[in-house]
């Protein structure tokens, strides 16, 4: 799991790392104010323990040979190392339209397109990038790509690429453009307070930008959930119980859809959905509403 210490939300990949929006706002300096990290300093408890005794062979008097020692340990066999990754070898497509302010699409370049971006223009365009995936590990921080390695987050994002390309890949080839996998379910969860109905539903990369979340009315919700992979999520959610349809509000994750539902009659909701079975299990926190 990644994540920021300030902050509570906790994502899988790399990239829906760098999606996470900051959580304090501020003025911007050029100077590095981070309070550092506290000294930590070895306990004067600990006490120096040294290695283990070796076993002690006895000779047989009577052909000088000694024994096997008992229970012989074999020395540990390291897992094999995953293959690397292979380096990016799509281009962009030429018939492709490239929009604005599109940022390409090669780790540890994060170089945007102008509004000018034409054939002609991107002659002189060099690309440096990484072709390996984000490492981290025990603290240290790196490209499986290459060999250096910092402590500090701010010092990995200043890493510069280690393999060159002429022309960014903004758009790719296009191959991808076919259609949209329509999705039919998508996992879902949920808890309620006595006012208020916190569910979940759990879809990675959804396009902000083209999702729709309509409060229709007090018992449906309309959703239509496209994602930066070309899967699409659209339906209709019948809810258990009534909500206020103007309290009622929702946030877009990396890797879900957050609704926070303002419930009307503080009733307790067995399911979240009025079409699924009905349990008798209610998570709810705090003391219950009145009905």
């Amino acid at each position: 799991m990644a994540g920021w210490k300030c902050c509570k939300p906790r994502v899988l990949t790399f990239d829906e790392f760098l999606s996470i929006p900051p959580c304090t706002t501020g003025k911007h300096s050029t100077i590095d104010d981070t309070p550092a990290n506290e000294p930590t300093t070895k306990s004067q408890d600990t006490e120096d323990v040294g290695p283990p005794p070796k076993p002690i062979a006895v000779t047989n008097e009577k052909s000088g040979i000694p024994p096997p020692l008992q229970n012989p340990q074999a020395p540990p066999q390291l897992a094999p190392a995953p293959p690397a990754p292979q380096p990016e070898s799509e281009s962009d497509d030429p018939s492709v339209t490239i929009p604005a302010n599109k940022t390409c699409r090669r780790r540890g370049c994060n170089v945007t397109s102008s509004t000018n971006t034409t054939s002609s223009s991107r002659e002189e365009e060099e690309c440096v990038y990484h072709p390996g995936q984000a490492l981290f590990h025990e603290g240290s921080k790196g490209w499986t790509c290459c060999k250096r390695r910092v402590l500090e987050f701010d010092e990995f994002m200043k890493i510069e690429g280690c393999k060159r390309k002429k022309r960014h890949m903004f758009v790719g080839s296009g191959k991808k453009d076919a259609g949209e996998e329509a999705l039919t379910t998508v996992r879902h969860d949920f808890y309620q307070t006595p006012s208020t109905v916190i569910a979940s539903l759990y879809l990675k990369k959804i396009d902000k930008q083209r999702s729709k979340i309509e409060f229709a009315s007090p018992t449906e919700i309309v959703l239509d959930l496209p994602t930066t992979d070309l899967k699409r999520y659209k339906t209709s959610v019948p809810l258990f119980g009534p909500i206020d349809t103007v309290k009622s509000t929702f946030k877009i994750m990396g890797t879900k859809l957050e609704l926070t539902l303002v419930k009307i009659d503080h009733a307790s909701w067995s399911t979240l959905r009025s079409d699924e079975e009905k349990t008798s299990d209610i998570t709810q926190i705090g003391p219950a509403g009145r009905a």
